[in-house]
């Protein structure tokens, strides 16, 4: 089954069924993608554990290099990794007992999803956790995204 054949009801599911994600590349930088999801998810009750080995901390969650550092059950792996990098974060995602192998919005990498499934990981492809969750249950606006940083007022140049 495919990203695009999982129905709102089965996101939900998981959604509802998640405590803990790794986020593996999650960045320190707060205009990046990621940073923005581990926020909101942070926000809405999800315990999120960066996965980064140029960070010590991100968003006061202590990070680790690797998901083998990981020593708590994680019920999400999600990736923010290039599509041909995600094979190489599938044992590891198993190891960790991970329902869920979740690809964020531009990641497809079809071969990857077949060898997750057969470890018995529902996959996610091609979609964003906090567009997702924003849009199940509610917290989009007009323009997709409720970040609080969207604004029609120009940024002050600091000179």
């Amino acid at each position: 089954m495919t990203a695009d054949l999982l129905t709102n009801r089965e996101i939900r599911n998981i959604l509802d069924n998640t405590r803990t994600i790794a986020m593996v590349g999650l960045s320190g930088n707060w205009y990046r993608p990621s940073y923005f999801a581990a926020k909101y998810l942070l926000d809405h009750g999800y315990r999120v554990i960066p996965v980064n080995p140029n960070y010590e901390e991100i968003l006061g969650q202590r990070c680790v290099p690797t998901l083998a550092d990981i020593h708590e059950p994680v019920e999400v792996v999600d990736l923010f990794q290039r599509a041909e990098q995600v094979p190489d974060f599938i044992d590891a995602a198993a190891a960790l007992g991970a329902d869920v192998l979740w690809m964020q919005l531009g990641i497809v990498n079809e071969a990857a999803a077949d060898e997750a499934r057969a470890k018995g990981m529902t996959v996610v492809m091609d979609r964003c956790m906090k567009i997702e969750y924003a849009r199940l249950y509610g917290g989009l606006n007009w323009s997709g995204v409720n970040t609080g940083v969207i604004s029609s007022k120009r940024p002050k140049r600091v000179m």
